[in-house]
């Protein structure tokens, strides 16, 4: 079972990746109600970035692959890959 201050981290983390400003206005001001320290909300930021990043260019390289790319774009396995 997840303890809140978990869940409120992986909430911060999720609103960087669904690219929700309101969501992580609401999402950082309950991390720290919850006494969440700046250092680690920034880090659940930093690593929503990160899966947010991985997402956007695999879905660009769908996209040109969908596109009738002369060569097929190839890429790894999952967006976090």
């Amino acid at each position: 079972m997840l303890d809140e201050k978990t869940k409120a981290l992986i909430a911060v983390g999720a609103s960087i990746t669904a690219n929700c400003q309101s969501c992580l206005d609401t999402r950082t001001g309950k991390a720290t109600e919850l006494g969440i320290p700046d250092a680690d909300i920034l880090a659940a930021i930093e690593v929503g970035k990160m899966v947010r990043t991985g997402a956007a260019g695999k879905m660009d390289v769908y996209v040109k692959n969908r596109a009738g790319a002369p060569q097929p774009v190839t890429a790894g396995g999952g967006c976090c890959s």
